[in-house]
């Protein structure tokens, strides 16, 4: 007889009974990473099989995690991070400068707070792609204030969706680093059509009002998610020239 490691609970087999800690860890080696990646990767509940089915039927899939089963799709919050990581290893690979706004500071001109700001979404799309997904969620909870969904489980969705929209854009910043064709204006277009269409699935897909409401929710989402950095960079500057 033995205390779990982990909650103390008395244990007498490989497994505590109340929080499922093993009794004995086996110690990270190369079998343990291995293990680790295809637990991520492996088709059944990884994210291959997220992939498809989210392309295939988002809504019904995002309201099936939230409501019924929680272990078909990859974790939400991991699923961003990772395609939002796939997506800038790509732009990396391909030398492909892409991101939401292309600013740069005039020659010469001192680094700004905006700047500064600007020049750290611009190499974090994962922690971007989040906290934009907050203020699309608050337009969302606004259009759609009838729905029983909470503005927690509509950012769940919105992880979902807009890691969709990553992978959208990884895959023509492939095609534009083979064939050196400037299509990432369209990776653009499309990543939008896909995010208001999964959003529309996701609350009523025969009503055309849930597109409508989700495009107008998307852009507008878009549009504070900028102002709000930028203010914040602006009063930084105007306290420190003070």
């Amino acid at each position: 007889m033995r205390n779990c490691k982990n909650c103390n609970t008395e244990i007498n087999s490989k497994f505590c009974p109340d929080c499922g800690q093993p009794s004995n860890l086996k110690r990270i080696d190369g079998n343990y990473i291995i293990h680790e990646i295809e637990h991520v990767l492996h088709f059944e509940r990884g994210i291959l099989y997220t992939i498809r089915e989210l392309t295939t039927n988002p809504g019904q899939n995002i309201r099936k995690y939230l409501s019924e089963n929680r272990s078909r799709l990859v974790k939400p919050i991991i699923f961003i991070i990772i395609t939002s990581l796939i997506y800038t290893i790509l732009c990396y690979v391909f030398h492909i400068e892409d991101g939401y706004v292309k600013y740069h500071e005039a020659k010469g001109e001192t680094s700004s707070a905006v700047g500064n700001i600007v020049k750290w979404v611009q190499e974090h799309y994962g922690y971007a792609n989040i906290m934009m997904g907050i203020f699309i969620a608050l337009w969302l909870k606004l259009f759609f204030r009838k729905s029983n969904c909470n503005f927690f489980e509509i950012l769940i969705m919105l992880c979902f969706v807009m890691g969709m929209g990553m992978l959208i854009f990884s895959v023509f910043v492939i095609i534009e680093g083979v064939t050196h064709f400037n299509i990432m204006t369209i990776a653009g277009v499309m990543g939008v059509v896909y995010c208001v269409w999964a959003i529309g699935q996701f609350y009523d897909k025969r009503k055309p009002a849930s597109y409508i409401k989700g495009l107008f929710a998307y852009i507008l989402g878009m549009i504070t998610f900028w102002i709000f950095p930028v203010l914040i960079g602006i009063i930084i500057d105007l306290i420190n020239k003070h």
